[in-house]
């Protein structure tokens, strides 16, 4: 975490009813238009709400739809958690459901839609139970040629990729203050096209706190938040967007994914095999086979005692896999130093494991982990 934003978060408070948090609002609202690169801004708005991602989502999907039909499109864990929360709201949900860490399939989208009524199309833009990046701009298309709307979780990818919210015909996309950007958890926001925020009030409130078309009413008439806000979040999220912006978007996004491609040059060196081909994989996010007779437990434990951590895949590739995430204060020093301790404990492990598994060998020589059958994977997101 940047100095700037410990510094942030420790502000002096302010009143959340004065026009002190209405400048601080209107600041992060504007930044956040600039790291979207919205090129006619006065159509889109950002709503900020007090909860994490799942915050956000929840808002969207118990606000946009009212009685029409929305059709969730599943690839993964968190395509999965869309459908659980919007059949708790719409009685009109669909699913199109592939396995974990496989491309959706644009004709059978496109079949789907030509058969059924369909107002709203919802999608994970990042998977990150597998890393998998979901196409935009080719399902938004499909969306918008069936006369629906476009509907993103972003959660995981804002910050880090490009969002086109007007070239990928994005009604709404939510997305969460830490992960990419960078700051602390408990924020979330929801970019949409004001004509769409506008639409919302046409539907029945389906909860109290989440109500996006409340937000958006108290962001246009008061520049406020409808509920208290974590005024300390606040200011520590402004001052991530400023340490982003300063940076500048493109060289952000460029920095993530050298990041990314210095960790899998390193691993593949190691002969590991990562779940995903390159062209679907996020920059935040690799996700990599364990080797033949090595627990992903102990892996775990043995990178944490060198105070690294990495995930365990969950649900179909529990103990299958790893996951490597490289947001954050990352420098090319601090990747070597994860790369140089993951070969010393994969060796440690490996000296210990089956006969028959061939051993990681030393500095000056490739290593050679024999390959294992293709699997997908997971990753744990908040």
């Amino acid at each position: 975490m940047a100095a700037s934003l410990r510094d942030a978060v420790c502000k002096q408070d302010i009143c959340h009813r004065e026009p002190d948090f209405d400048v601080l609002l209107t600041s992060i609202e504007q930044k956040l238009l600039t790291l979207f690169d919205i090129k006619k801004r006065k159509r889109y708005r950002a709503v900020v709400i007090t909860g994490s991602g799942t915050a956000a989502n929840e808002s969207m999907l118990s606000s946009v739809v009212g009685n029409g039909a929305i059709l969730i499109l599943s690839n993964g864990e968190f395509g999965e958690r869309l459908h659980k929360t919007s059949l708790i709201h719409n009685a009109r949900t669909h699913l199109l459901q592939q396995p974990w860490g496989t491309p959706f399939d644009p004709d059978q989208i496109a079949a789907y839609l030509a058969v059924n009524d369909i107002d709203v199309v919802a999608m994970v833009h990042h998977e990150t139970c597998s890393g998998m990046l979901n196409p935009l701009a080719a399902i938004g298309a499909l969306a918008k040629s069936h006369g629906a709307i476009f509907v993103v979780d972003g959660v995981s990818s804002v910050g880090a990729e490009v969002v086109d919210m007007e070239g990928s015909n994005i009604a709404f996309c939510s997305s969460s203050s830490s992960k990419a950007i960078g700051s602390y958890p408990g924020l979330s926001f929801v970019i949409g096209r004001k004509s769409q925020f506008k639409k919302l009030k046409r539907h029945a409130a389906k909860t109290t706190y989440l109500n996006l078309a409340t937000f958006y009413r108290f962001l246009k008439t008061h520049c406020q938040t409808p509920n208290t806000p974590a005024v300390p979040l606040f200011f520590a999220f402004e001052q991530a967007l400023i340490n982003l912006l300063s940076e500048g978007v493109t060289s952000h996004f460029g920095r993530i994914q050298a990041r990314a491609d210095q960790l899998r040059l390193g691993m593949r060196k190691l002969n590991l095999e990562f779940v995903l081909d390159k062209a679907d994989m996020c920059a935040v996010l690799t996700t990599v086979k364990v080797p033949p007779a090595i627990k992903v437990g102990d892996l775990r434990d043995k990178l944490r005692e060198k105070s690294i951590i990495i995930y365990e895949g969950k649900g179909c590739f529990a103990g299958k896999v790893f996951q490597v995430g490289n947001i954050g204060a990352l420098s090319e020093q601090d990747v070597e130093f994860f790369l140089g301790t993951l070969r010393n404990v994969l060796l440690e492990l490996q000296a210990t494991a089956a006969d028959g598994i061939a051993p990681i060998r030393s500095k000056t020589a490739p290593a050679t982990l024999p390959a294992v059958a293709k699997l997908t994977l997971a990753k744990v997101r908040s």
